[in-house]
């Protein structure tokens, strides 16, 4: 496409928030209704802004990829913009939306279990339209498990967070503190991945005590090993009967984690590393005769501790500097290897990098920030992180299902600009009422 069929293009979006909240509409029309469900942790007696507004005026902060509550603060103080936010979550029109400490005072006594009720409904409506379908393997849909850090910094932002020592016992000994959580997101497609279930990794003191003689690889494994048996008590609670296979990198490839997929009969595609169990990679190494099928070699039904595994190793080579590499990749699974399935088994398992590209990476550099400390207050950073994935998984949807429907292409972080630019411009009759969503397409 040339310079000028793009900017024809891009002029067709008039308004591209008004155009985002289509998209909400149709694919999440719960939202703004479950927001004003949603339990009120504030005195009845003081109240100026509804659950609806206090909530709703985060999720804008998200869609806009503002990092800091003191810069939406500022956005947002504008009359036009104000009433427009209004308008579009459907209450009295004001000249003035929360201040920043107002909200942070809200989600600091806000309970976090609503907020992941509510996003995981949300992504519960999506699966049951059948719209995503065809981003499933075997029937199945991809989950991506992986932990990332929320913040980290010499200061304790709050008795929650974590602690790792450097130098211990020594007069350069130092401490870093940090706030971590275990994510599971589900693939919707090859650019569209959200947020499923979230588990915090906190600092309980039994954990400290117990963790003082480990090393730092130690402790992060025993952290994730055990945020990982709440997580997938927390998925199977809340979708019970969902087909899926668990993506996951070699700190999973454990006992537990095995046990734990078995138990809720989940499939598993579990990244391989020399030293993860030794006794399964001394027992494939020794098998001298091993399928083939392409790049892909396999051996199925290798014993562990009384439980067959299944074991997938793929190769490609690439030329660099003139030269050829050649780079491997390993897996564990449970799901049988065949000769015709065992490559696209291989692109399944690769799938795992989208948490940290089109997952973590996002929402860290271009759709806001969610290593930015928005409050100190451990309640409230756990809700400023789901808020967040909420908001990120309505921008996903407004990009896959109008940005890219509509050719119209753009950069990750003009997306965010354009959106918060839209906030103030003077709506039109057309915008004013409701908005045709049966306009909007799943193709």
């Amino acid at each position: 496409m040339g310079r000028e069929q793009d900017r024809i293009k891009r002029k067709m979006e008039k308004n591209p928030i008004v155009e985002c909240n289509k998209i909400q509409r149709k694919y999440c029309p719960t939202l703004f209704q479950a927001f004003t469900e949603a339990a009120d942790p504030r005195h009845q007696s003081y109240i100026d802004y509804s659950n609806r507004v206090m909530l709703g005026t985060v999720y804008y902060k998200g869609i806009s990829g503002l990092e800091s509550m003191h810069s939406m603060t500022y956005e947002f103080n504008d009359a036009q913009v104000a009433r427009n936010l209004m308008h579009f979550m459907g209450e009295t029109e004001k000249d003035y939306l929360p201040h920043g400490v107002t909200l942070n005072e809200y989600l600091e006594k806000a309970d976090p279990k609503g907020l992941q009720e509510i996003q995981q409904k949300l992504v519960y409506d999506l699966i049951r339209r059948k719209t995503f379908n065809e981003a499933r393997f075997m029937r199945k849909w991809l989950v991506i498990v992986d932990g990332t850090r929320l913040y980290s910094g010499i200061r304790q932002l709050n008795g929650k967070c974590l602690e790792s020592h450097y130098n211990r016992g020594t007069k350069e000994e130092t401490v870093n503190y940090h706030s971590d959580v275990l994510e599971a997101k589900i693939v919707f497609g090859e650019k569209l991945i959200v947020s499923i279930a979230s588990e915090f990794i906190e600092n309980n003191g039994e954990d400290a005590e117990r963790q003082k003689n480990m090393s730092e690889g130690q402790r992060k494994q025993d952290c994730e090993t055990k945020a990982f048996i709440r997580l997938a008590e927390k998925l199977k609670k809340k979708f019970p009967r969902l087909p899926m296979i668990l993506l996951a990198d070699s700190l999973y490839a454990s006992e537990t984690v095995m046990e734990i997929c078995r138990g809720n009969h989940w499939d598993y595609m579990i990244r391989y590393k020399k030293g993860s169990i030794p006794s399964i990679a001394e027992e494939y190494e020794a098998i001298p005769e091993k399928e083939t099928a392409g790049h892909a070699e396999f051996i199925n039904e290798i014993d562990y501790k009384g439980n067959p595994v299944n074991v997938l190793r793929f190769w490609e080579e690439k030329l660099e500097k003139g030269e050829k590499v050649r780079t491997e990749f390993q897996w564990i699974t449970n799901i049988l290897i065949t000769k015709k399935n065992a490559e696209k088994l291989a692109a399944a398992g690769r799938k795992r990098w989208k948490i940290e590209n089109e997952g973590f990476n996002r929402q860290k550099h271009w759709q806001g920030d969610i290593t930015h400390a928005c409050s100190w207050n451990a309640t409230a950073m756990k809700n400023h992180y789901l808020m967040l994935q909420i908001s990120d998984m309505v921008k996903q949807l407004y990009e896959w299902f109008y940005l890219k429907k509509n050719e119209i292409k753009k950069t990750q972080k003009n997306i965010s600009s354009d959106l918060l630019a839209s906030f103030g411009r003077q709506l039109t009759a057309e915008d004013i009422f409701q908005c045709d969503t049966h306009g909007v397409s799943d193709n």
